[in-house]
């Protein structure tokens, strides 16, 4: 039997706290498929909160493997223009573990521990008059999101979206873009795919982007703010051509969840004001004291105490390391996970800080 939903859950978005991930969990309200072995699962808060982020921004989701929780970090697709409820679109590929664990286990009424958002992969953070969005795979999930976000709050602003897949029934989104590119007078779309299917024809563009293919599909893309997503040796080969053909490339932004490449430091440098000496380090929530070496992060230290503390990325981006801090002085050195009235707060991301003094986080 299906309960159907209560007066309680009709509310007014200013009768509601924003979603805060310290206290709440997400619980799966829907899961739809969209090209083979891609699926987007819909999530509420489980304490009626609405959702606050940028579009393009992520999340972490604590999936729970029989091994032990497993952390994963997934863009939302998403819009906060639609506040209520987020989505994060998976794609399996051979060697996945956890997003093959949601596609093949993750049903209605699940919920899940989750972290964020987090990112600045986001056009609100760069303004400009015309966008290209060139996504491929599952890359397509934050143009998504920004393409949604401008869908609902400025449908007549000038996007060329670009989307390479392998084959036409693995475009992702293929139905709703083409509806949006309907409704929207300044859309237009570009799909590229790799390989004729025998499932349907195809009379689009065939091949791999490159410096005749992109101006055929965004002929102005030197005029236009430009962002991109896809697999790591796709997002190398747009750098390229985009560099190659003279395009300005701070105007250039990609969505990437490796570590970036850091400046060699000089070790007196990296030592910082903390010396050679191991620091005292007091987990309070834990009740457990611990000491960390020179050059090691509070994150390493938990875990040689046998403290929990829920990392993914652990080089600062991803913000699901986030403790607050109850006394001393670190050096941290993040890539975006933190926001500064977060670190006014006292938070501290445990994977890229440092002790430099002795010091007591809530973990």
């Amino acid at each position: 039997m299906i309960a159907l939903p209560g007066p309680h859950l009709y509310r007014h978005l200013d009768e509601m706290a924003p979603w805060n991930d310290r206290l709440q969990v997400l619980e799966v309200v829907g899961i739809t498929e969209e090209a083979p072995e891609v699926k987007t699962f819909i999530f509420r808060s489980d304490a009626q909160t609405w959702f606050r982020y940028k579009p393009g921004q992520f999340i972490t989701l604590e999936l729970p493997m029989e091994g032990g929780p497993l952390l994963r970090t997934y863009t939302l697709s998403s819009s906060p223009s639609r506040p209520f409820a987020v989505s994060v679109t998976v794609k399996a590929q051979a060697v996945s573990i956890g997003t093959r664990w949601m596609i093949e286990k993750l049903k209605l009424g699940d919920r899940l521990k989750a972290y964020g958002p987090a990112g600045d992969f986001s056009h609100h953070d760069h303004p400009a008059a015309k966008y290209l969005f060139i996504s491929a795979g599952s890359g397509v999930t934050p143009m998504m999101s920004m393409l949604r976000w401008l869908n609902d709050c400025a449908p007549w602003t000038d996007v060329s979206f670009v989307n390479c897949a392998r084959r036409p029934e693995e475009i992702i989104f293929r139905k709703e873009l083409d509806l949006l590119g309907r409704q929207m007078p300044g859309l237009s779309l570009g799909f590229m795919i790799e390989e004729r299917s025998s499932r349907e024809n195809w009379f689009g563009h065939i091949g791999r982007i490159d410096a005749i293919r992109l101006p055929l599909l965004a002929p102005d893309f030197r005029d236009r703010e430009i962002f991109c997503c896809g697999p790591e040796p796709f997002m190398g080969a747009v750098r390229d051509l985009l560099s190659s053909a003279g395009f300005d490339m701070a105007r250039y932004h990609q969505e990437s969840f490796s570590a970036p490449v850091k400046p060699d430091v000089a070790p007196e440098a990296a030592a910082g004001e903390g010396g050679e000496k191991a620091l005292p380090v007091r987990f309070a929530l834990s009740e457990i004291d611990g000491r960390c070496l020179p050059q090691q992060t509070v994150l390493q230290t938990a875990r040689a105490c046998g403290v929990r503390i829920p990392a993914a990325c652990e080089f600062g981006l991803c913000g699901t390391c986030k403790i607050r801090k109850l006394s001393g002085d670190v050096a941290m050195n993040h890539n975006g996970g933190i926001l500064e009235d977060e670190i006014a707060e006292g938070f501290i991301l445990a994977c890229c800080s440092r002790p430099l003094t002795p010091l007591e986080v809530e973990a």
